[in-house]
């Protein structure tokens, strides 16, 4: 039990690797596959959080690592998007 405890922790503070973004007096959180439909916003570029995929491999036995890493906090917003041809690339 204490096993669980001490890795369901550990999981938690390590979680940190993805940041929210404060712009127009929003918050935009990160977002995974279970909770797009809630948290992702048309107006962000989003990117992928390499310190969760890494987490979320080191941890895939644990079945709990790999559902919050990938399900709940997977993509990144890093920036507001410049108008509605903004596809999110390098040259936008």
């Amino acid at each position: 039990m204490r096993a669980i405890i001490a890795l369901l922790a550990a999981c938690l503070v390590l979680s940190g690797c993805t940041r929210p973004l404060y712009a127009d007096n929003h918050t935009y959180k990160p977002y995974g596959l279970l909770n797009a439909d809630e948290r992702r916003s048309d107006k962000v570029c989003y990117e992928i959080s390499a310190g969760n995929v890494i987490w979320g491999i080191i941890l895939v036995e644990t079945v709990v690592g790999p559902v919050y890493f990938f399900g709940f906090d997977y993509q990144n917003p890093v920036r507001l998007k410049h108008g509605l041809n903004d596809a999110c690339g390098p040259d936008d």
